[in-house]
């Protein structure tokens, strides 16, 4: 199978990271249970774009910390002869730097690829399976035929409740809800 896996809230905690800089930065607290849409409304958009630049910036990324299972799981997949993309909407700026971070934490990929063009490229190299947190990527995910499967999250757990949509507590809740899928023959789409 060829898996894509999103970084940000999928292989690391995320929010906890751009909280505390929209506090920092803005003096605005961002709770993490009251951010039900993936849009950040308590903050202007130019504010939500610097704070995500910053949390991109190569001292952020290597400072990141992956949730308990992720790596050991994807480790596990890639051994398995999985085909592993990491994707993210970080910008092409943060590239080394994130491949750097794969680097450090011992998390084998076969292609890394930053772009806000998630989906196309997933559906460009045939991926079968995307983890992601995003609302958005998971339906357009699915429209194209991938099985989309995600870490829950306030902004996406509603979404969760559609067929077809895995969600997981954590990574190993998602290890073993991917299990069956990922022991199916891969479906190529034309």
């Amino acid at each position: 199978m060829r898996i894509a896996i999103d970084i940000d809230s999928t292989l690391h905690d995320y929010w906890a990271l751009f909280a505390k800089l929209a506090r920092k930065r803005f003096g605005v607290a961002l709770a993490y249970e009251d951010q039900i849409t993936y849009d950040i409304d308590r903050l202007r958009p130019a504010q939500v774009d610097a704070l995500t630049a910053e949390t991109h910036k190569a001292v952020h990324v290597l400072g990141a910390t992956p949730y308990d299972g992720a790596v050991e799981a994807i480790r596990a997949w890639h051994d398995d002869g999985h085909f592993i993309h990491i994707t993210s909407h970080r910008s092409t700026d943060a590239y080394d730097a994130t491949a750097q971070w794969l680097e450090q934490i011992e998390l084998p990929f076969d292609e890394l690829y930053c772009s806000w063009d998630k989906i196309t490229r997933c559906a460009q190299i045939e991926i079968d399976v995307l983890i992601d947190d995003s609302p958005d990527n998971i339906l357009k995910a699915q429209a194209k035929g991938i099985v989309p499967a995600t870490i829950l999250h306030p902004w996406n757990r509603e979404l969760c409740e559609e067929e077809g949509v895995i969600g997981a507590a954590d990574w190993p809740d998602l290890t073993r809800q991917l299990a069956p899928v990922l022991a199916r023959p891969p479906l190529r789409r034309r």
